[in-house]
């Protein structure tokens, strides 16, 4: 496995925030984003992608998170956001409302890909950047618990997809399911397998 070089910014104060989506590959729910600007004085041990580490640890890391980060934001595009704008321009904006959520303006943005949202905020696009960058790392964690755990919660108001096993993503139980019970009001009609179905 390639290991990632860690990256250096140009912004080298403490009012830093990272951050990243979780969200663009499922069929179904929103696409949920989070912002971070992490505290010196409060270090936060096992930072890392997501999509990296076990569920258990990512649910501790979650409360460690709100504890000790000097401030978070957890924000969102709906469905019908993402049906209209696309999930490229939907998740930029979810980004964007992460980061004008902070209770503390950050000073420099880091993001999460290639791509900048328009905001008058300086930032970097770093890509990789939740395997690299420590506050894009917590973002992803805080934006990737949340949105389990409505997939979870989402398989008691919809259920027969199987959400709460894989989060909405095009399994061949999902796809089964979408063939079987038609298309429900959480999934993304923009999306090719869910728009047969309509």
């Amino acid at each position: 496995m390639k290991v990632l070089e860690p990256f250096v910014s140009i912004y080298s104060g403490h009012l830093l925030a990272g951050v990243d989506e979780v969200g663009r590959g499922p069929l179904a729910g929103d696409v949920v984003t989070a912002a971070v600007i992490l505290d010196p004085n409060h270090p936060i041990e096992g930072l890392a992608d997501s999509k990296k580490i076990s569920e258990k640890k990512r649910e501790r890391l979650f409360d460690e998170i709100k504890e000790k980060a000097h401030a978070y934001c957890i924000a969102r595009a709906s469905v019908a956001e993402i049906d209209q704008l696309n999930i490229l321009q939907a998740s930029l904006l979810a980004m964007k409302r992460a980061v004008e959520g902070l209770p503390v303006q950050p000073e420099h943005v880091l993001v999460d890909g290639n791509k900048i949202p328009r905001w008058h905020y300086p930032a970097e696009a770093v890509v990789s950047g939740d395997a690299r960058v420590p506050c894009i790392a917590a973002a992803s964690i805080l934006a990737k618990v949340t949105r389990d755990r409505e997939m979870v919660a989402a398989e008691a108001t919809y259920p027969g997809y199987g959400f709460a096993k894989h989060k909405g993503y095009p399994t061949k139980v999902h796809l089964q399911a979408l063939a079987d019970q038609g298309v429900s009001a959480i999934h993304r009609r923009s999306y090719a397998p869910v728009l047969k179905h309509l």
